[in-house]
């Protein structure tokens, strides 16, 4: 009889940690997010231009950081700003907007002149990679009036550039309406065509 007890308490415990809502194990914080997106669009709070700035940030990295008084790219920069050319590539509709940051080290003048560097350095390093200077925006420098981490002392993750989505070429602006999904299949149709070409060559031994 005890043992019996037992087990029925073992299962009723059970069956209390089971009860779950409908959709537990598959909302993790965002279901319905993509009406809520819709209804924001057509009642104007939420723009184009935002939306891909968001997927922008979430498909690559933003943002740079630089070495002390300087507006050098590094390796680490290149690596990210080449993902981020690409990207950029993907959506020839859209315009983009660099802002330079700087640490607190120093007056406001300079760091102002210091973050404007670092942003144009990334504006050069786009239009060497075909991005049209025209879809870049008018770089803007905080210099160190927005820093990631409040401090006084040098710290790298202040000295920084941030690359957003800021709007659409002139008569394009709404682009990403019925046609987003044109736009996003694009890249994956000219992959395949470039697949097929390497295979064709590997096919008939072609050169490397």
């Amino acid at each position: 009889m005890q043992k019996w007890i037992i087990t029925l308490g073992l299962t009723v415990a059970v069956a209390a940690s089971c009860t779950r809502e409908a959709g537990y194990e598959i909302d993790r914080g965002t279901f319905g997010n993509a009406t809520l997106n819709n209804v924001q669009v057509m009642n104007g709070e939420l723009t184009y231009a935002q939306i891909l700035s968001r997927r922008f940030a979430a498909d690559v990295p933003s943002q740079i950081n630089f070495a002390f008084n300087s507006s050098q790219l590094d390796a680490s920069a290149e690596q990210i700003l080449l993902q981020q050319a690409d990207w950029i590539k993907q959506f020839p509709e859209a315009r983009f907007r660099v802002y330079g940051h700087t640490d607190a080290v120093g007056s406001t003048s300079y760091n102002k002149s210091l973050g404007l560097r670092r942003a144009q350095v990334v504006v050069a390093f786009f239009a060497q990679q075909g991005i049209s200077r025209s879809r870049l925006e008018a770089v803007v420098s905080f210099g160190k009036t927005r820093p990631l981490v409040a401090t006084p002392n040098r710290d790298r993750r202040n000295r920084r550039t941030v690359t957003e989505v800021s709007g659409f070429v002139d008569g394009n602006p709404q682009t990403l309406d019925g046609k987003y999904a044109e736009i996003v299949y694009r890249e994956y149709v000219e992959s395949a065509t470039t697949l097929s070409i390497i295979q064709e060559v590997e096919a008939t031994g072609g050169a490397e």
